[in-house]
């Protein structure tokens, strides 16, 4: 058993003064095989601490369900923890953006008639009630007063950039203490008194999030937190990824230089990223701030270990400056090895427009156009089906959220688009079945589209009438349906390129088990990718991602690769290569 308080100046353990230096990182962006490894990688950089956001959507993705299981088991994250020796800090949210699908919040819970987003609405509360009892309940035999590692649980996030209801901040910290949680209680928010005024309040102690500018921020901070120790809760050491940007670096001797200032100037500091992850499935946020911007599927976010868990030139620097200021480890992970090399021909393919029967979940009849939430469809694709008669001429709708792909009788005839305006489809002169097939690019996680529907929005017609008569049901993709899978196996070969989308393809081929590849999609255009039944996430030829990181722990000695390309490919050949590549070829 171990006391943590907050003293006049410092955090205080057991009466001793500590300088938390920890790291961020996300369980739920990690093959649970490889935890261990992340946290001892943590340790051996000079960290003390491991923080974790808690993604509530993931653990719960459909309501009256909790998984705690697999690469969910927050209580054996914790408990790697400890047994390397560190601490933890747990933020639990209940949003958490991290540019994590819908910033953390259940989709379903949006879709709630009436319910509250971030504030003290009835509906909310109570949802958020049953989220602690189960997260909690981890956490809470885990904390440092009972022999666990956990020092500090957080209270919401960055709350002061998005409302500020005192009562709902109250209501939260009232939940999290009936929960046995007695460790502190912190808030974090933007350097900015705006926002460190309004997302925090006096009984707690605050925290500030920034990147740069270190004494500047602190002095900001110091203001709104008169005494005890500042802390930096996330020191932006790197930044994420939108699909159709650059890739985001920063220079590792001007980051290590201001967390030196940081650490020099006796703060505690976590480290956001320390190690990033993978966007895994249809995880991935995305940010609009007056445009849609989808987050990619490699969250690398040039951190001081990478995707693969390979130390950068950023994990020596700040590893130098950690030990300017408190006891490194000796030993230093060793560099990146060659993954395997080896190109695979998908020779094996099933038209989409095929495998929609075995795909689409249990189709509702509407007389007016639902969203993808009305179906019940959170994440992924949805399948939305009409008539059409020769004189049509064209597919307008209000607004698409997020990409389609319009079908007439299986054959592609056009595309419809929210980051490139496309509202409209023309249609050949014939009467057939229209299949508009629209992919959730990614809920918004950050700002006030949180919670925002996907699917089809607002009405549709043609160049003749109103379009009111749909059959619309979600595709089951987060897994590959059996039935497809014995298609796909089935299959004649065919000539290797090109690729005619959209259509699942699908090969086997022999590696070396349990190392980490990196496939590339070279010549593809864009669409989902699965490695032994896992569905790995999300390619697109836009960039700037070039690879798909595949973690050693699925890799067998024979493996099945499935690809849903979705528009065309002028190669039908996936090639995994010796190193990622990200979007340049400094690491």
């Amino acid at each position: 058993m171990a006391a943590f308080e907050i003293g006049e100046q410092d955090f205080l353990l057991d009466g001793e003064p500590l300088q938390i230096l920890s790291g961020a990182l996300h369980y739920f962006r990690v093959h649970p095989d490889l935890w261990a490894d992340r946290i001892r990688k943590a340790r051996l950089m000079g960290l003390n601490t491991v923080e974790t956001y808690v993604a509530w959507n993931a653990h719960a993705p459909e309501r009256g369900v909790f998984d705690l299981t697999g690469g969910l088991d927050l209580g054996r994250f914790l408990d790697l923890v400890a047994a390397e020796g560190m601490h933890a800090i747990v933020r639990p949210g209940p949003y958490i953006c991290a540019e994590w699908d819908n910033g953390g919040l259940p989709a379903w819970l949006m879709a709630t008639p009436g319910v509250g987003v971030r504030t003290a609405e009835p509906q909310y509360l109570d949802a958020i009630a049953g989220f602690y009892d189960e997260v909690l309940a981890v956490v809470a035999p885990r904390q440092v007063t009972r022999g666990g590692p956990v020092l500090m649980v957080q209270v919401e996030n960055e709350y002061g950039a998005y409302g500020e209801d005192a009562a709902y901040l109250r209501a939260l910290v009232a939940m999290v203490r009936e929960r046995g949680i007695d460790v502190p209680l912190t808030t974090c928010d933007q350097a900015d008194d705006e926002m460190l005024g309004r997302g925090g309040l006096p009984e707690l102690h605050k925290t500030a999030t920034f990147g740069s500018r270190s004494p500047e921020r602190l002095a900001t901070l110091r203001r709104h937190q008169p005494t005890g120790p500042l802390m930096c809760m996330e020191y932006w050491d790197g930044w994420f990824d939108s699909w159709g940007e650059q890739h985001h670096t920063t220079d590792p001797a001007a980051a290590a230089a201001d967390l030196d200032l940081l650490l020099g100037a006796g703060a505690s500091a976590n480290l956001y990223m320390f190690h990033g992850g993978t966007n895994l499935g249809f995880t991935n946020g995305a940010n609009d701030k007056g445009t849609y911007l989808p987050i990619t599927t490699s969250y690398d976010y040039d951190a001081p270990l990478a995707e693969d868990g390979t130390p950068t030139a950023k994990y020596d620097a700040f590893r130098a400056v950690i030990a300017r200021h408190a006891p490194v480890p000796g030993g230093r992970p060793p560099a990146r090895a060659a993954a395997p090399v080896l190109d695979v021909a998908l020779e094996r393919r099933v038209r989409l427009a095929d495998a929609l029967p075995l795909l689409v979940a249990d189709p509702k009849s509407f007389t007016y156009l639902p969203t993808a939430d009305e179906v019940g469809q959170w994440s992924g694709f949805t399948l939305y089906r009409t008539d059409v008669a020769a004189d049509d001429g064209l597919l307008s709708v209000d607004e698409v959220r997020d990409r389609a792909v319009v079908l007439l009788d299986g054959e592609p005839v056009g595309t419809l688009s929210r980051t490139e305006g496309l509202t409209t489809v023309s249609l050949p002169p014939r009467a057939g079945v229209l299949d508009v097939v629209v992919e959730d690019q990614g809920r918004v996680n950050y700002g006030p589209r949180i919670g925002e529907p996907k699917g089809l929005v607002g009405h549709a017609r043609t160049a003749t009438r109103p379009v009111t008569r749909w059959e619309v049901g979600g595709l089951r993709l987060a897994s590959l349906d059996p039935d497809l899978l014995a298609q796909l196996r089935a299959a004649e070969a065919q000539d290797v390129a090109p690729v005619a989308g959209p259509s699942f393809c699908h090969a086997t081929f022999a590696s070396v088990a349990g190392a980490d590849h990196f496939l590339r999609l070279d010549g593809w255009s864009k669409g989902l990718v699965w490695l032994n039944g896992t569905l790995l996430g999300r390619y697109w030829s836009a960039g700037p991602t070039r690879t798909t990181y595949v973690p050693g722990p699925l890799v067998r000695e024979r493996n099945e690769l499935v690809v849903l390309e979705l528009h065309g490919a002028r190669t039908g050949t996936a090639a995994f290569v010796a190193a990622p590549d990200l979007g340049h070829t400094e690491r």
